[in-house]
């Protein structure tokens, strides 16, 4: 938390920790679209205002697809990370390089509104603060907790993603009176002792 008025600022947990951005980077998308336009360097079509307007009122995925693919968004990686200080930003590893398969910090999106509310063109800036104060029911939760009198505005990201995060290699010899069974049972609750979930584990035993 930045209070600009004062230069105060508060930081609590790992604020350089990468979490998936989920639909937070859309306003990074939504940012460099604008300066590029305002720059000479591409034209947005009302097509591309009305999807740029969806993928900030109610997080439109396939608006923000749109986008991404009409103008090249694996090239706005490098200017979010040197431009806006998104510096932590990068592609989660193993997975190719698109809007939803990105990581960041807090550090970067706080570097990035940093930028919008200080750098960006006003008009620019007042659009895109804008359409962050004027999102649908399903944005009003997060900073919009601050309350109607802070004029909160946010642009909120959600997402479940695959996350294989044990390892788990189990070896087990059985001596010569015991069955397949025995060694199935073995190991099966030996794993579920280890995460807590009931034992006898229920198995099912491979055929001999």
């Amino acid at each position: 938390m930045d209070d600009r008025g004062t230069g105060a600022v508060w930081r609590a947990g790992a604020t350089g920790h990468a979490a998936w951005t989920a639909s937070t980077i859309k306003v990074a998308i939504a940012a460099t679209l604008l300066e590029r336009q305002r720059a000479g360097r591409i034209a947005l079509a009302a097509t591309d205002r009305s999807a740029m307007a969806d993928m900030l009122n109610w997080s439109s995925n396939d608006a923000a697809t749109a986008l991404w693919n009409k103008f090249d968004g694996p090239g706005m990686l490098d200017g979010f990370r040197r431009t806006y200080g998104m510096s932590g930003l990068s592609v989660v590893p193993g997975y190719d390089t698109f809007w939803r398969h990105l990581q960041c910090t807090a550090d970067d999106l706080h570097n990035l509104m940093a930028y919008v509310l200080a750098r960006l063109h006003p008009a620019d800036r007042a659009y895109l603060v804008g359409a962050l104060r004027g999102v649908s029911d399903n944005q009003r939760w997060g900073v919009w907790a601050a309350g109607p009198g802070m004029q909160p505005g946010n642009k909120d990201g959600w997402a479940l993603k695959p996350d294989a995060r044990y390892i788990v290699a189990v070896t087990y010899e059985l001596p010569a009176s015991a069955t397949l069974a025995d060694g199935v049972h073995a190991v099966s609750d030996l794993v579920a002792l280890v995460f807590g979930a009931p034992t006898p584990a229920p198995v099912t035993v491979p055929p001999p």
